[in-house]
């Protein structure tokens, strides 16, 4: 009788879900109908539209018309008009802006396939262009053909370039600035001022600088998993009574002179470096785009100071099949090895309404950690140039050297 119901309430919400689907759908329809005679146009936007002092205004031309969209070259001239607003309502001025030189090489021929967004990176233009904080405006004279299908023959899009941020600041002058020109000195001392080999010596060199607190940070955590068991005795002595636990914990941590900061303070005191040489090896591989993180001396250097070769790679482009997968079992390697004292737990899960009983894996931070945290490096290495790759890969490398190091060292528990 039981099993009866339970069959007749799945029947009647599963009726009750399709009539609510066909009721929603059928109001949506009436209350918001489409419009089937919209023509198709081509639309203009921003990828942010408020952009730092420094950084790349970004483009997006969508065209969702049936035909390819040409842009034609206008070198030194960007694809798109660029102008100055100033003022508002009707005080407002507009004043067309002129480059007098693209610091890169121009595109000759820039085609927006039908139904397809295109970026355009207007890092090329930014000195010449946008040296003046306030508003900017993007326009995009359009072909006839394209023009008939829009509202106007000229699309646009207003964007502002801002003050960089204190803290912005505070972090270029310390951390962004001295790692970029630290890069352009050691690129200057290798043969034809490879790039890559420059990443290399800069990813090692911070690392031997952040050696001591990342040592402290892993033996910090070693000792953590150690006392791990006696831990788990606590949980299991007082059930329930969070409170108690703690207290507990807290005295065993005293007993056996254990400090919990020491296996996350140091790795936050080295995080802001670390992140300042993703930034320097992911926005500061061109020159030319970045001499607002250039020091005095080296204002001079030619546009083609750097060679971006490197073991049959373009670093300023992705790779899609060699460096994710690199970095996908690199990552593991080091996540496997930082859980390898972390036994795996399980949980005991009962069926009904059998009542059979069946153990398996309990998903917890740590397998979450270990499986998905590599996949996600390697997704987004698909994008990242690889000169980002490359400086993850050797960072990871030499963690997973120093990792190994503190498994095997044997340094026991002081008491």
């Amino acid at each position: 009788m039981a099993d009866k119901k339970s069959k007749l309430s799945t029947l009647e919400f599963l009726v009750t879900f399709i009539a609510l689907f066909f009721v929603t759908q059928y109001g949506i329809s009436y209350f918001f109908p489409k419009n089937e005679n919209k023509v198709p146009t081509v639309t203009i936007s921003m990828q942010s539209a408020k952009i730092s002092e420094g950084n790349d205004p970004v483009i997006i031309i969508n065209n969702q018309t049936e035909k390819d969209l040409p842009l034609s070259s206008r070198c030194p001239q960007p694809p798109v008009d660029i102008a100055l607003i100033e003022g508002a309502g009707e005080t407002e001025k507009k004043t067309d802006l002129m480059a007098n030189q693209s610091v890169l090489t121009c595109l000759d021929v820039l085609v927006v396939p039908a139904g397809k967004k295109v970026e355009i990176n207007m890092g090329s233009w930014k000195y010449a262009l946008f040296e003046k904080v306030g508003t900017y405006e993007a326009s995009l004279q359009l072909p006839e053909k394209f023009a008939a299908g829009n509202p106007e023959d000229n699309v646009s899009v207003r964007f502002r370039i801002s003050e960089v941020g204190f803290f912005t600041k505070l972090f270029r002058t310390f951390i962004t600035k001295p790692l970029f020109n630290a890069l352009i000195f050691i690129a200057s001392w290798v043969p034809s001022h490879n790039l890559g080999v420059a990443i290399i010596l800069l990813t090692i060199l911070v690392k031997l600088i952040l050696l001591v607190p990342n040592q402290h940070a892993l033996e910090g955590q070693k000792k953590l998993q150690q006392m791990q068991p006696r831990m788990d005795e606590i949980k299991k002595k007082f059930p329930g009574d969070a409170a108690r636990v703690q207290e507990e914990t807290m005295k065993l941590w005293k007993e056996m002179k254990i400090n919990p900061l020491q296996s996350c303070l140091p790795t936050l005191l080295q995080l802001p470096i670390l992140i300042g040489l993703f930034f320097v090896v992911r926005s500061g591989v061109s020159i030319e785009t970045s001499r607002h993180m250039l020091y005095s001396f080296y204002l001079d250097l030619p546009p083609q100071f750097l060679g971006h070769a490197f073991l049959g790679f373009d670093l300023l482009k992705p790779s899609v099949f060699i460096m994710p997968p690199l970095l996908v079992v690199l990552q593991f390697i080091q996540m496997k090895m930082m859980m390898a004292k972390q036994k795996k737990k399980q949980t005991e899960i009962v069926v009904k309404p059998q009542g059979k009983k069946s153990w398996v894996p309990e998903l917890d931070q740590q397998t979450i950690m270990i499986y998905v945290m590599p996949l996600m490096i390697g997704f987004f290495a698909f994008n990242f140039p690889v000169a980002v790759s490359l400086y993850w890969a050797v960072s990871t490398l030499f963690g997973i050297a120093q990792q190994f190091y503190v498994m095997k060292e044997k340094k026991p528990l002081t008491y």
